[in-house]
């Protein structure tokens, strides 16, 4: 057992063990009607929140959210253990709820140099193991995530917490900070893709079935939602934003 710091909490009479066994697939979650996201909040250094939401079209109801932090010592041992902690739970979460989509921060571009490239490490592996599970990935800037959930783009932690607890109809504020942010963006996600749908506007650019990005990953290791044609200048994939 890795020396990570978790805080978790779940739905009332939802109350989960181990993430191990099966569930139905994110694509059977659409059948039924609800489209289920994983929202995930990458830190450079602090807890990385998680948080786990679906919607049938005219309510919203949380099923999983939590953070995790990598203990100072375990880092210390090993450069790569928060990279490797985060992919793992990350895996784990996918593997757990089969989300349809998965929705995550981009990188706030005024951060200085060294946290950007800590937080974009963070990302990535995110990103890998999203593609790793065929699951789309849609990025949102932290602005936009604000101006959707709280109205307004400048809203401090303990609004988005509040927020957050209203829309989601919680019986208490999701914990940490960061578990709060995570649910905020798959909220987010569940917005923008509702009002595509209401007003039938034409699909985002990841818009690949589950079953070709999971043949993509397995030739080219990149799911199509990170197309090696759309590349920016150094070879980087670009990564779908509704920016």
């Amino acid at each position: 057992m890795h020396a990570t710091k978790h805080w978790q909490g779940c739905a009332e009479g939802r109350r989960l063990g181990a993430m191990t066994g099966t569930v139905s697939s994110g694509r059977q979650n659409e059948k039924n009607g609800w489209l289920r996201v994983l929202g995930v909040d990458p830190a450079a250094t602090g807890p990385t929140g998680y948080g786990i939401v679906e919607s049938d079209g005219r309510r919203c109801r949380m099923l999983y959210y939590g953070a995790m932090k990598v203990a100072a010592k375990r880092q210390k041992g090993c450069a790569g253990a928060a990279l490797q902690d985060v992919h793992a739970r990350v895996c784990g979460l996918i593997e757990k709820f089969s989300p349809d989509a998965l929705a995550v921060e981009s990188v706030f571009t005024a951060l200085n140099m060294r946290t950007a490239l800590r937080l974009a490490e963070v990302r990535g592996v995110i990103l890998l193991a999203a593609a790793q599970h065929g699951v789309l990935v849609y990025s949102y800037a932290p602005r936009e995530v604000k101006a959707r959930v709280a109205g307004h783009g400048h809203a401090g932690k303990q609004q988005m917490q509040l927020m957050v607890r209203a829309l989601l109809s919680m019986n208490e504020t999701p914990e940490p900070s960061d578990a709060a942010d995570a649910l905020a963006v798959a909220l987010c996600h569940l917005q923008v893709e509702q009002a595509r749908r209401r007003f039938g506007l034409p699909e985002q650019q990841s818009s690949a079935k589950p079953r070709a990005l999971r043949a993509a990953v397995g030739s080219t290791g990149l799911p199509n939602e990170i197309r090696p044609g759309s590349t920016t200048r150094g070879g980087l994939p670009r990564i779908v934003s509704t920016r």
